[in-house]
């Protein structure tokens, strides 16, 4: 007799489980049809240095059902850091949806200003100069629907913000524009074989020519640069406390070694600046730098460097 009330006391629980968890359903269960926003732009690329007020676009649908349309969206906005230290979380935006039945499209717009606009991190306010974010930071945004039947929906998917760069990438060398100078004598020749090169990002305004310094190659000519969010280019002599070095030797530039520089840096074009190309993608960085031989042949070596992002 004991077994048996046992046995209808284990269906009774079983019973018990499974009309709870039918009665907490959400978005996929028989109760709540209506609201499931399905995420376009799950990944969304920030580029530091394209202004405060660039635009970016995420995109969104809704599949409106009789029963339950969607009314609106809103869209809360939250920032984690690359050291996982999140922010509060704050309405980004509210969206009107078509209640036209079917699968309605929705996009929106937001800017560095809007991202950062009353989010605090450890109580303080994530800095307006977009310079100083990180490679891995990033924005989640979440959305609630409002359905016709009054209820308020949190979506399992999201959207992501991420900071990246807009310089990183592949470039090649505008030969017609470069140009090489050895001991004070323009050396053209020197511009022999590949002629692409690739740009690396490091942080948010630092980057590294990889195994380059003009037309050298060779794994110790990696060396650093920044752009900041003018455009300007600056190759410093020091790198985290340590002196660059080009083929062994020291980096001068144009600001800290002007003696050195003095045919690189008096060139007529664009001097140590990026020129964007926000139609074509082909942005172009030019830079003026080399380095300072100590023995042998002493004396400056100077480039002059013209490098034209690659679109693939």
């Amino acid at each position: 007799m004991k077994k048996i009330k046992l046995y209808f006391l284990s269906l009774f629980v079983i019973a018990g489980i499974v009309s709870c968890e039918e009665d907490s359903d959400t978005l996929t269960g028989n109760e709540r049809t209506g609201g499931l926003v399905e995420v376009e732009s799950q990944l969304v690329g920030y580029v530091v240095g394209n202004g405060n007020d660039k635009k970016y676009t995420a995109k969104f649908s809704i599949n409106q059902t009789e029963e339950d349309f969607t009314s609106k969206i809103d869209v809360y906005k939250v920032f984690t850091n690359i050291d996982g230290k999140t922010s509060n979380e704050v309405l980004l935006t509210t969206l009107d949806v078509p209640v036209a039945p079917g699968v309605q499209k929705v996009s929106f717009d937001f800017s560095f200003n809007e991202l950062i606009k009353d989010l605090k991190v450890d109580g303080l306010p994530i800095s307006s100069d977009d310079g100083l974010l990180n490679i891995g930071d990033a924005w989640t945004l979440k959305f609630l629907s409002h359905t016709s039947r009054g209820y308020k929906n949190l979506n399992a998917a999201t959207a992501k913000v991420a900071v990246g760069t807009r310089f990183a990438g592949k470039y090649k060398v505008i030969l017609a524009d470069s140009k090489y100078w050895r001991i004070g004598v323009l050396t053209q020749s020197a511009w022999t074989g590949d002629l692409i090169r690739i740009v690396e990002s490091v942080d948010a305004t630092t980057y590294k020519l990889v195994e380059y310094a003009g037309p050298f190659a060779g794994p110790t000519n990696t060396h650093y640069f920044k752009i900041d969010g003018s455009g300007t280019v600056n190759t410093p002599v020091l790198y985290k406390g340590s002196t660059q070095l080009l083929n062994g030797w020291p980096l001068i530039n144009c600001t800290e070694s002007a003696s050195n520089m003095l045919n690189a840096c008096a060139v007529s074009g664009p001097q140590n600046v990026v020129v964007k190309d926000d139609v074509a993608g082909k942005d172009r960085i030019y830079r003026s730098y080399g380095y300072l031989t100590g023995s042998g042949s002493v004396g400056p070596r100077e480039v002059y460097e013209v490098l034209e992002k690659v679109v693939e």
